[in-house]
């Protein structure tokens, strides 16, 4: 193993441990017979409705993949589109960091056109602007979701600069990681013709509402398929805040650190902390049971045909 390698293995290790310890001591602070009372009462019928809601995020994200792409000249089949967002969705729900599956997007196309060599940054490019553009629109979403919170203006405003600084520390790791094989004098010219130019901003934002609209929906039906009876209208403002600490990047899939922020947020609402953890915890779960059939494209070991990736 090379001295790169070691050190990404104790990374990834360290962000299990801390996942862990997180869960540990939520388990210490809560009553963990009470947790799994609620998860017992799981229905199977809410689990299919946030499968079936799955499907149509994926679809909407490879489609924000897919037009992105376009814009910057590179032709992406949906199906291919599709295919690689479900494991990439998978790599991230397994490996630590979060990034790895978009990491792994990115790489397996440059390396699918790269006979392509002056494509192959803006492939990169495609991976990173598609995804910063959706957290973007879920920080406007958890802003707003916070300022309108009933509680005290003190504890609002400390709850807005928490989730400004994530998500600006988030998004810059996520860059970071994400960009290091990109042409970076290139990117902020690709952002703008990806972003900015004809009807781009319109589309991109409609299918970025559309992607954050399926991730609150999916935790308000994991409250309602362990028969939390808190009306979704009171649980709404509270998810996009919660799913937000997940951008925090010290954990495996956001585990330890989405369930504090919930025991601590349905807390100062006044609501129980149980339910709280409960709700992300089967949240977790679902997301996980979505992303299986990217485990599927990695056990086959299926690529990307250069003849599928092709410039315009």
């Amino acid at each position: 193993m090379t001295v790169v390698g070691h050190q990404m293995t104790l990374r990834w290790f360290a962000r299990l441990c801390v996942s862990f310890v997180l869960l540990v001591v939520l388990a210490r602070w809560l009553e963990v017979d009470e947790i799994a009372a609620r998860l017992t009462r799981m229905r199977s019928s809410w689990v299919g409705v946030a499968l079936a809601l799955s499907v149509v995020q994926v679809a909407a994200s490879a489609w924000r993949w897919r037009f992105t792409a376009g814009r910057l000249g590179i032709e992406l089949p949906f199906s291919i589109a599709v295919r690689e967002y479900y494991l990439a969705m998978f790599l991230n729900q397994v490996i630590p960091g979060g990034v790895v599956g978009d990491v792994s997007r990115a790489w397996r196309h440059a390396r699918a056109q790269s006979t392509l060599r002056s494509v192959s940054g803006s492939t990169v490019h495609a991976v990173i602007i598609e995804r910063v553009s959706g957290q973007v629109v879920m920080v406007t979403v958890a802003m707003l979701s916070i300022l309108s919170l009933p509680v005290g203006l003190g504890v609002t405003w400390w709850w807005a600069v928490l989730a400004a600084g994530t998500v600006v520390s988030g998004c810059w790791l996520w860059i970071r990681n994400v960009s290091e094989a990109a042409l970076v004098g290139r990117f902020w010219r690709d952002a703008r013709i990806a972003l900015f130019t004809g009807l781009a901003f319109p589309l991109q934002f409609a299918s970025s509402i559309l992607v954050v609209a399926t991730y609150l929906l999916t935790y308000l039906i994991a409250a309602l398929a362990i028969g939390v009876d808190t009306p979704p209208v009171v649980l709404a403002p509270l998810v996009a805040p919660v799913l937000l600490t997940m951008l925090i990047p010290v954990t495996v899939a956001g585990w330890g650190v989405r369930e504090g922020a919930a025991a601590v947020l349905w807390g100062i609402v006044g609501l129980t902390s149980v339910d709280g953890v409960a709700i992300s915890i089967t949240y977790g779960f679902l997301v996980l049971l979505s992303t299986l059939p990217g485990m599927v494209v990695l056990v086959l070991g299926v690529g990307v045909d250069r003849e599928s990736v092709t410039t315009v």
